[in-house]
């Protein structure tokens, strides 16, 4: 679980992310980052109705949000992350999950 304080939460901000922030994608989650006023790093998730049922997609957010969970030191200050799981997200494994968002987090993070 990601404590209260590095969640995204509003629907503005995460708009704001997806539409002006920068895109890092692989083949199985796309990162949008864009850099908030906030100290802290906040990650929002999201997964839609393209990657499976209710079942599967809370499978799939919980997957994520345990992968990214250890990262949080890691990640630069003050930014804002929104995780998107693309259709193939739903039939992969947790460690196909993690390497992708390992690779796309390796890739922001070069920039």
């Amino acid at each position: 679980m990601l404590p209260a304080s590095a969640r995204l939460r509003k629907s503005s901000d995460i708009s704001a992310v997806m539409k002006s922030g920068t895109r890092f994608s692989a083949k199985l989650v796309v990162l949008h980052v864009a850099h908030g006023s906030s100290e802290q790093s906040k990650v929002a998730f999201a997964v839609g109705k393209n990657v499976g049922n209710s079942v599967i997609r809370h499978r799939v957010t919980r997957q994520l949000r345990h992968a990214i969970s250890p990262l949080l030191p890691a990640l630069p200050s003050g930014s804002h992350i929104v995780v998107r799981a693309l259709p193939g997200a739903g039939t992969a494994s947790f460690s196909q999950l993690s390497e992708n968002l390992n690779f796309v987090l390796a890739k922001a993070n070069k920039s």
